[in-house]
């Protein structure tokens, strides 16, 4: 199963410049958007700016699409981000994308890419 199955949208926030996620989204071969936080309003905002302002904690937020916020996971394991994500999105019952749809969002990584 892929996050593309799921008709939702993904994407990552960081406290780097726009510059330095484009370098980064470059180098990693990453599909999904990179919102930059430079200054950390966003971050603040959701409760994730660690100490200092130096850092983001690695938080993933699900909100639907009526904006209704359903779950936060705040222990984000890396190694196995995709496929706890996907689990949760079925646990809350997202809804999923029709097959059409899901072929033109299979550039979404899957379990085992994020």
């Amino acid at each position: 199963m892929q996050l593309a199955e799921f008709d939702v949208d993904v994407f990552y926030v960081s406290l780097d410049s726009p510059e330095k996620n484009a370098e980064f989204a470059a180098s990693m071969g990453a599909s999904l958007p990179v919102v930059s936080d430079p200054d950390g309003e966003t971050a603040k905002r959701f409760g994730v700016l660690g100490f200092g302002g130096l850092y983001s904690k690695r938080w993933t937020f699900y909100i639907d699409s009526e904006g209704i916020l359903r779950a936060i996971d705040k222990q984000v394991e890396p190694a196995t981000a995709g496929a706890d994500m996907i689990r949760k999105l079925e646990e809350l019952n997202f809804p999923r994308r029709s097959s059409r749809e899901t072929d033109k969002a299979s550039d979404m990584p899957s379990d085992s890419e994020t």
